[in-house]
């Protein structure tokens, strides 16, 4: 699996999911009906820089040897991110706009991914090939 393709994919959905938050707080609360307080934008804003955080970690990570024992806490943190994340989007039933499936199907792709990636050996894999 061509690990450096998955991490670059990632770390541009993060990185646009973090820039939009960061800097659209009050549309993004609007459009999820989440009320036009303070509180809630400045909520927005820190979620935006936990996704530019993560974006910045694939991004600078993507050029190293990813899978099994190798850079496991990277593979762990996308993992448990993506999966819980998608278990929670998928839980919380958000409707049929199509936004909201795009978001839930690419969490949901990235969560398997990810897990594939954190249970295989790259090593074997490049040996194979």
């Amino acid at each position: 699996m061509n690990t450096k393709l998955v991490m670059t994919l990632s770390a541009a959905f993060l990185a646009l999911l973090g820039l939009g938050l960061t800097f659209l707080p009050q549309e993004i609360s609007s459009y999820l009906s989440l009320g036009d307080g303070a509180a809630i934008h400045l909520v927005l804003q820190l979620l935006g820089a936990l996704y530019l955080g993560f974006a910045m970690l694939n991004w600078m990570a993507k050029g190293s040897l990813l899978g099994g024992i190798y850079n496991r806490p990277i593979a762990v943190a996308n993992f448990t991110h993506f999966f819980v994340g998608a278990l929670a989007l998928i839980k919380g039933n958000p409707g049929t706009a199509l936004p909201t499936l795009v978001v839930v199907g690419l969490y949901s792709v990235f969560a398997l991914v990810f897990g594939i990636i954190l249970y295989r050996h790259p090593l074997k894999a490049e040996a194979g090939a």
